[in-house]
């Protein structure tokens, strides 16, 4: 296929161009480099240097693109809720302008970077995408908004689309050269890339928040998925994409790590002694987070295979020491 992967100079997007360009396809690129880095595009792929609201310039009707891979967006829910703003108009008002020229080009398949953040503090676990979405952050509505743009635009014009709802990512693609292609946030939010600058001596110490959560350690749980196998699940979805219907896909591991898990694996990989410190909890963070993607086993086929905390952090590791320590 000829496709279009906005925000592939992102993490999960540049490492999913590789894929996608290892199974033959042809890959075109669009990110303004906001947030990405130029040296993360894949080699082999076209780069244009644009905003997805100008999307246009590049899905013309003669262009003869087959799908677009849509992650371009604004990522964290804490500064979600102090600019909700710049939340509303990135992941919706510039993805509804993407949508635009999807349809104006007669691009026929759309995969869509979504988030379990739709969910919000689920009642039930593991969450399927039967649970009730009701986010509790404006990026996870902004999400939402957008998936309900793909459903009427499914019902309306017949667009094949795929929304796959991600948990929580993590880990590098290591490539058989030597290549890494990894995380690199600015301010860096996530919990296994600041405990890895713990360990390099980058961060003082380890902050967990809250420990007296009704779990086995009292803190957090979440689910973790490998970026290589997320990034599979993408192709998977392309080829499960049908025309007139909006597939959503729940990817996770299935399985719940803790915090305190997550900074004992990152020691016994790292070597370092990461201090850790117990801070007061965040408001809004719930107790358990845990994925059930048994739809996407069923009806794409897909499987996490490098699902342990050592698979994830030992390749986040990997990246980290060559491309940003």
């Amino acid at each position: 296929m000829k496709l279009l992967v906005t925000g592939g100079a992102g993490y999960i997007g540049s490492v999913t161009s590789r894929l996608l360009l290892d199974a033959g396809h042809e890959v075109t690129v669009l990110d303004n480099l906001s947030t990405g880095f130029r040296e993360a595009v894949a080699p082999d792929a076209t780069f244009v240097q644009a905003d997805i609201a100008d999307a246009g310039s590049v899905l013309t009707p003669q262009a003869g693109f087959d799908a677009v891979v849509h992650f371009a967006g604004l990522i964290a829910a804490g500064e979600s809720m102090s600019k909700p703003e710049l939340y509303w108009d990135h992941n919706l008002v510039r993805s509804l302008a993407l949508l635009d020229a999807i349809r104006a080009a007669g691009v026929p398949r759309v995969v869509f970077s979504s988030t379990a953040a739709v969910y919000g503090n689920p009642t039930e676990l593991p969450i399927t995408e039967a649970a009730v979405k009701a986010p509790t952050s404006t990026y996870g509505a902004t999400k939402l908004a957008f998936d309900l743009a793909l459903t009427s635009e499914t019902f309306a014009h017949r667009l094949a689309a795929v929304s796959l709802r991600y948990f929580n990512v993590a880990g590098a693609l290591i490539r058989p050269d030597g290549t890494a292609i990894g995380e690199r946030h600015d301010p860096e939010t996530h919990l296994i890339p600041i405990a890895l600058q713990v360990a390099a001596g980058k961060r003082e110490k380890l902050q967990l928040f809250g420990d007296d959560y009704p779990t086995d350690d009292g803190t957090c749980v979440r689910d973790y998925i490998h970026v290589e196998d997320l990034a599979r699940a993408h192709l998977l979805a392309l080829d499960a994409a049908t025309p007139g219907e909006h597939k959503i896909y729940n990817l996770g591991n299935g399985n719940g790590f803790s915090n305190r898990q997550v900074a004992e694996v990152a020691r016994e990989v790292t070597g370092a002694e990461l201090p850790v410190e117990i801070a007061p909890r965040r408001d809004g963070d719930p107790a358990s987070l845990v994925a059930s993607s048994q739809r996407a086993r069923d009806e794409l086929g897909w499987t996490p295979e490098k699902n342990t905390l050592t698979d994830m952090i030992g390749d986040a590791w990997a990246f980290y020491r060559s491309h940003v320590a």
